[in-house]
């Protein structure tokens, strides 16, 4: 516990470490800045709304000069929206208009090694909060979209259920608003839901107009379906594979867009980012072409994250294999403020592949069996045929996906299951394979008839409450560094995710983003001789194909026992003894990771893909155990048997500042930082014996 030396009445600090290096706040009507014993506590006024009031306490430690102390001040206060943009030192001669000149056509890029390409506009993601900024910014500039795979594998396009936006006539905004608070366990900021929830509709529309097709009621209008945790039927929808049908509308618009140039297969290693007295500015990203094994580096005016989240810190998740939470370790690293990662979604009705007839062989991600199914009326039975959820929830299976997921789980613990049943037979046959033609196609695969027979089904990881955090335009505190999508935490979710808000959250900010994006884009250049100034990370061709190999088995063990430490130790029930289990497994995971791979030549400034991932695992895995550990209550998502109700003094965000480089290690490094000041723990730097980096974080 750390205090201020002089307290008053309306002064009520409470502060716990998370891990060692970032700390918790909260606060309760604070208003003063207080420096004692070199720590700075940075207080502010009680605000517009309540949710949303946050302090922070930030050591010698954690930051290294007051400038950019009050840098961070000046963000948590709410003053950053009002800035002015300061142009980047590094930033002194535009580019040439015909340098700056985009392709004709989209295209994939070939590129060679080493090269530098300039764009106004780089976007890191190709779902929808990416593809639907670009469309926008385009109109301004040139624009790369960076994207790990291939352009449509993204959360977008597995997202079956819908977009929440009001549309019926018995319906209403303020109706929204409240079952987004509700579920989000009253940990929402009342703004941000506000906006979303009142821009939602007229960005739905724009999606139509651009050609994306969504079910319509025999009336000819929008057929509204109804989802867990809603009190009005309000889900946009395609059958379901919505996510896939907007995907598809708007990759075609970006196909036609002469002034965007699609990078496929470019997984983003870090963020390019140069300091002064009093800001942090981000000039591009360096990137691995994994078709050529090349470095490619984006110059660029503004950045956008839209990276998507991190389901795969777990076995078991719905998320396709690109998700692993690149964007938000990139962030971290680059010292943005991350928030709220205790709250890890767990959708309740993923495929259980055990209950199958048929078993399939292999999957990268669990199949999701769509919110819509129980909203449709599907009802959820334990082995026994015993209907069990109104036991848990008056809401019965429309209650917020956290309460059926901790029921379910509670079935199963009880019932030594492995999974339950969701059936929705005894709806008419037309009726199911009209609304779930994908759910149903992919049971009747492995011979179960779903119009027939009961869905076997188990949570798995779905969503990224927290993330990199956001204001209401998508702004973070490092200039030119703008997120939107599951990569961002903008205060919408609260503690809980709201079925088929995130499509919703994802277009309102894309748009919310572009107007701020623009402002800085036209005051910031590129200086083109400036752009070699950090050094490139090095594909590792100098080592050996035996070498390269084991590197790569090494990686993919310790990615499997990482899942397992999340899974058994930070799952849906949590408690303080697993949690500080995991923060010690995982500290003593990552160090026997790097010093297997330093053993067989690896240096720390080297990326491939497999070891990027897993870098940016261990750092999102951290940040969730972390924050677990500092919310000292059960919210929403985190339910913690030590702390099993709501306190009222915990209704805040939790906030992650950059890590302290007293305590960094390899995955919170930038890697071409660890060029210049890569302290290895060993006797010859020729033979590295393995064990963390410890360098500026």
């Amino acid at each position: 516990m750390v205090m201020p030396n002089k307290m008053t009445s309306h002064q009520v600090f409470q502060c716990d470490m998370i891990g060692n290096s970032s700390i918790r706040l909260s606060m309760m009507n604070a208003k003063h800045v207080l420096e004692n014993n070199g720590q700075l506590s940075i207080a502010m006024h009680s605000g517009r709304n309540k949710m949303q009031k946050q302090l922070s306490l930030l050591s010698q430690t954690l930051l290294k000069n007051f400038t950019y102390k009050k840098r961070i001040e000046r963000y948590t206060l709410g003053i950053f929206e009002n800035m002015r943009f300061q142009r980047p030192q590094l930033c002194m001669a535009s580019i040439d208009n015909e340098e700056r000149k985009s392709p004709k056509a989209v295209q994939v890029s070939k590129s060679s090694a080493n090269s530098i390409k300039y764009f106004d506009f780089s976007i890191i993601g190709s779902g929808v909060a990416g593809l639907r900024y670009a469309l926008e910014v385009a109109k301004h500039g040139s624009v790369a979209v960076i994207t790990k795979a291939e352009p449509h594998e993204s959360n977008t396009n597995y997202a079956q259920g819908g977009v929440s936006a009001v549309f019926a006539p018995s319906d209403s905004v303020e109706n929204h608003i409240r079952d987004t608070i509700v579920a989000g366990a009253y940990l929402c900021d009342e703004e941000t839901v506000k906006v979303v929830c009142t821009e939602g509709p007229d960005r739905v529309r724009e999606l139509m107009t651009m050609g994306a097709s969504f079910d319509h009621g025999e009336d000819g209008s929008l057929h509204l379906a109804r989802e867990g945790g809603h009190s009005h039927h309000r889900i946009v929808h395609a059958a379901d594979m919505t996510g896939r049908e907007i995907e598809r509308a708007l990759l075609k618009a970006v196909v036609n867009n002469p002034n965007i140039t699609m990078f496929e297969h470019h997984f983003a290693i870090d963020l390019l980012t140069t300091e002064d007295v009093s800001n942090i500015y981000c000039h591009g990203v360096d990137t691995l072409n994994t078709d050529t094994n090349e470095v490619v580096r984006f110059i660029s005016r503004v950045t956008l994250l839209a990276s998507g989240g991190a389901g795969h810190i777990y076995p078991t998740t719905t998320n396709p294999h690109v998700a692993t939470g690149d964007g938000i370790a990139m962030a971290h690293r680059a010292s943005a403020v991350i928030s709220n990662m205790e709250f890890v979604q767990f959708h309740p009705t993923a495929l259980a592949d055990e209950g199958l007839p048929i078993k399939p062989h292999t999957r990268e991600n669990a199949f999701l069996i769509s919110e819509a199914v129980r909203g449709a009326g599907g009802i959820l039975y334990n082995q026994a045929m015993e209907r069990f959820m109104p036991q848990y929830d008056s809401r019965g299976e429309l209650a917020p996906r956290d309460v059926v997921a901790r029921s379910i789980d509670d079935q199963l613990k009880k019932r030594n299951e492995r999974y339950v049943l969701l059936n929705i037979s005894h709806r008419t046959k037309e009726e199911i394979l009209y609304h779930f033609p994908n759910i149903a196609a992919e049971c009747l695969k492995y011979g179960l008839d779903i119009t027939k027979s009961p869905i076997p089904v188990v949570p798995a990881a779905h969503y990224m409450c927290g993330g990199v955090q956001a204001k209401l335009h998508g702004e973070t505190p490092i200039m030119g560094l703008y997120v939107a999508g599951e990569v961002a935490c903008t205060g919408l979710h609260g503690a809980n995710r709201l079925a088929s808000n995130s499509l919703l959250e994802a277009l309102v900010f894309a748009q919310r983003a572009v107007e701020p994006s623009l402002d800085y884009m036209i005051r910031s250049n590129i200086d083109i001789d400036e752009s070699v100034k950090w050094p490139f990370p090095v594909v590792p061709t100098v080592l050996g194909v035996s070498q390269l190999n084991e590197v790569k088995h090494i990686t993919a063990l310790t990615r499997m026992k990482l899942q397992k430490i999340m899974w058994d130790y930070v799952g849906i029930v949590r408690s303080i003894d697993c949690l500080k289990i995991a923060e010690k497994s995982l500290a003593d995971l990552e160090l026997e990771w790097e010093d297997h791979l330093f053993r067989f030549g690896w240096r720390p400034y080297m990326v491939n893909l497999e070891v990027c991932e897993l870098r940016n695992l261990f750092s999102c895995a951290n940040l969730v155990v972390s924050s677990a550990l500092a919310r000292q209550e059960s919210r929403g998502l985190h339910y913690i048997v030590d702390f099993p109700n709501l306190v009222e003094s915990q209704r805040l965000p939790t906030i992650i500042f950059p890590s302290s480089p007293l305590k960094s290690t390899w995955s919170t490094q930038l890697v071409h930082k660890l060029f210049a000041d890569p302290v290895c723990l060993c006797d010859n730097p020729n033979e590295n014996k393995g064990g963390t980096l410890v360098g500026q974080a």
